[in-house]
C-alpha cells in the first residue's frame, strides 16, 4: 500500500485514525504495531514473517543482553545472534540474486558452467527496519539504552507503518520514551496534516511530474547531450522531491499519532561540499553508517591513511545498501573517493575558493553525476549518459516529445523549491497563513492529479 494511492487517503487512514483514537492509550502500540502489519502485509501477506522474525529475535536478545550485562557479562553471544539473523535476513534476500549472477559472470569467463536458481523477490522496506532493530540491541549492547518493558511497545517500533518502507531509519533510542507514553495534541495534529500535505504534494506534482522525463533518457538508448543533461536534472530532482516528499509524509503522519519522528533532509542540494552533503541528504541513514560503522571501524583515531580507508569502506557499504548492483557500488566509492579528497585538504572541497554559488553549483554537479550510476540500468549505461553529458551523444533526440510547457514549469518550480523556498519543518513551526492556503489548493489538486494520473511508486521502495 502507498501513502499516494486513494485506498491509503480515502480508506485505510481514515479508519486507522478512527480506531487508533477510540482505543484506550494504553493499547494504542498494539493498534498501531497489528494495523502496521495490515499495511505491510496488503502486497506480500508472507513477507510479515520476515519482520515478526526480527521483532522476535531482537527482542529476545535485547532482553538477554540486558540480563547478562547485569550480572556482570557483555552478552556478546546474544548480540551475535542478532547480527546474524537480521544481516543474514537481509544478505539472503537482497544480495543473493547479485551473488549468483556475478558468479555466474566469472565461471563463464573461465569457460564453466553456472548456477540457476529461482528469483528472489526483495521484501519492502527490509534494509530500513533491518538497520532500526540492528541499532535496538546494539545500543543496548553498548549499554545507551534499556530493553523494551511492553513487548506491544516494540511491535510497534519494529512495524510502525509511516516511517516503515522508506524510513527514516528511527534509533529506538530516538522513541523510546515516546512508545511508552506520548502525547496528542490538536496542535501537534494540525502541525502533521501540513506536513502529510507537503509530502503529497512533492510526491505529486513535481517528482511525478518529472519521472517521465528521467525514465525515457535512463530507458537504455542512446541520447543526446541535451537529453542527458535534462533527464539526469530531471531525476535529481524527482529522487529528491519523491524522498523527501514520502519523509514528510512519514514525519507528518508520526505527530498524527503523537510522535515526533527524526527530520530525514535539509536542503542538501544546497551544500558547498560533499562532506556538508551527507550532513543534509538521508540524515537518518548516514548517521546511523557513522555511529555503528565508521566509528566503531575506528573513524579518524588511527591516522590518516585508516581514516581514508574507514570511509571508502563506509561509502561501499551505503552504496551496496541501496542495492545489489555494480552501478551502486560506483556511486558508492564516487562519494567515498570525494570524502576522502576532502577530508585530505581539512574538510575543505577543492573548489572551497569560488565564490558561494559556485561551490553550490560543483557540488550539485558531483551528486548529480553520482545519480547517474544510482539510476543507471549497468555501468556501460552509466558510462554512456556520461559519455552524453559531455558531448559524446546521439544525434535523434528521443525526449523532444516530452518538452512540454508543463514539464518546463515543473522544473522551473522544483529548482525554486530547492534553492528559495524555506524548508517544510519552517513552515511547520511558523504556518504562515499564506502558505497554508497555498497548501490546501496545492493538496486538492495534487489528489486531482493522483485520481486521473497514472501510479508511479516511490523510488526508495526498492532499496
Amino acid at each position: 500500500m502507498l501513502f499516494a494511492s486513494a485506498t491509503f487517503l480515502f480508506w485505510f487512514l481514515p479508519l486507522f485514525l478512527g480506531v487508533y483514537y477510540l482505543t484506550p492509550k494504553r493499547g494504542r502500540s498494539w493498534t498501531l504495531g497489528l494495523t502496521s502489519y495490515v499495511f505491510y502485509g496488503w502486497w506480500r501477506p508472507d513477507f510479515l514473517i520476515l519482520m515478526l522474525t526480527s521483532t522476535l529475535v531482537d527482542h529476545l536478545c535485547g532482553r538477554k543482553i540486558f540480563a547478562a550485562r547485569r550480572e556482570g557479562g557483555r552478552g556478546r553471544n546474544w548480540l551475535w545472534l542478532s547480527l546474524a539473523t537480521n544481516l543474514g535476513l537481509l544478505g539472503w534476500f537482497k544480495y543473493a540474486n547479485f551473488g549468483i549472477d556475478t558468479l555466474n559472470e566469472v565461471l563463464a569467463v573461465a569457460g564453466s558452467g553456472g548456477f540457476s536458481m529461482a528469483e528472489i523477490v526483495l521484501p519492502v522496506g527490509i534494509s530500513f527496519y533491518t538497520f532500526q532493530t540492528l541499532s535496538y540491541t546494539i545500543d543496548i549492547y553498548r549499554g545507551q539504552v534499556e530493553p523494551v518493558k511492553r513487548f506491544g511497545d516494540f511491535v510497534c517500533y519494529v512495524a510502525m507503518f509511516p516511517q516503515l518502507v522508506a524510513g527514516p531509519i528511527v534509533r529506538y533510542s530516538t522513541v523510546a520514551k515516546q512508545l511508552f507514553e506520548r502525547t496528542h495534541t490538536w496542535d501537534k495534529f494540525a502541525a502533521g496534516v501540513l506536513a502529510f500535505q507537503s509530502g503529497l504534494v512533492k510526491k505529486v506534482l513535481l517528482a511525478d511530474l518529472l519521472a517521465p522525463a528521467a525514465d525515457l533518457v535512463f530507458a537504455g538508448g542512446p541520447v543526446t547531450t541535451a537529453d542527458a543533461w535534462i533527464g539526469s536534472l530531471a531525476y535529481s530532482f524527482q529522487l529528491y522531491f519523491d524522498f523527501s516528499g514520502y519523509s514528510d509524509m512519514a514525519i507528518g503522519l508520526g505527530l498524527m499519532l503523537g510522535f515526533r519522528l527524526p527530520i530525514n533532509f535539509d536542503r542538501p542540494y544546497i551544500s558547498q561540499s560533499i562532506t556538508e552533503f551527507w550532513r543534509r541528504w538521508h540524515i537518518s541513514l548516514s548517521t546511523w553508517l557513522r555511529d555503528y560503522l565508521y566509528l566503531p571501524l575506528g573513524g579518524n583515531r588511527k591516522g590518516g591513511t585508516r581514516t581514508y580507508v574507514n570511509l571508502a569502506l563506509v561509502m561501499l557499504i551505503g552504496g551496496l545498501w541501496h542495492g545489489a548492483a555494480w552501478t551502486f557500488l560506483v556511486w558508492g566509492a564516487w562519494h567515498g573517493g570525494w570524502l576522502i579528497i576532502e577530508r585530505w585538504r581539512g574538510k575543505r572541497a577543492l573548489h572551497a575558493s569560488m565564490p558561494r554559488p559556485m561551490k553550490v553549483a560543483s557540488t550539485m554537479l558531483i551528486v548529480l553525476l553520482g545519480w547517474v550510476f544510482f539510476r543507471a540500468q549497468g555501468l556501460a549505461h552509466g558510462t554512456a549518459i556520461v559519455g552524453s553529458l559531455v558531448g559524446i551523444g546521439a544525434d535523434a533526440s528521443p525526449i523532444q516529445g516530452l518538452l512540454s510547457p508543463l514539464l518546463m514549469i515543473g522544473t522551473v518550480l522544483s529548482i525554486g523549491v530547492v534553492y528559495l523556498a524555506p524548508t517544510t519543518q519552517a513552515l511547520i513551526l511558523k504556518q504562515p497563513r499564506s502558505w497554508t492556503f497555498l497548501l490546501q489548493l496545492l493538496f486538492l489538486l495534487a489528489l486531482t492529479r493522483l485520481v486521473n494520473a497514472e501510479h508511479v511508486p516511490f523510488l526508495y521502495f526498492q532499496f
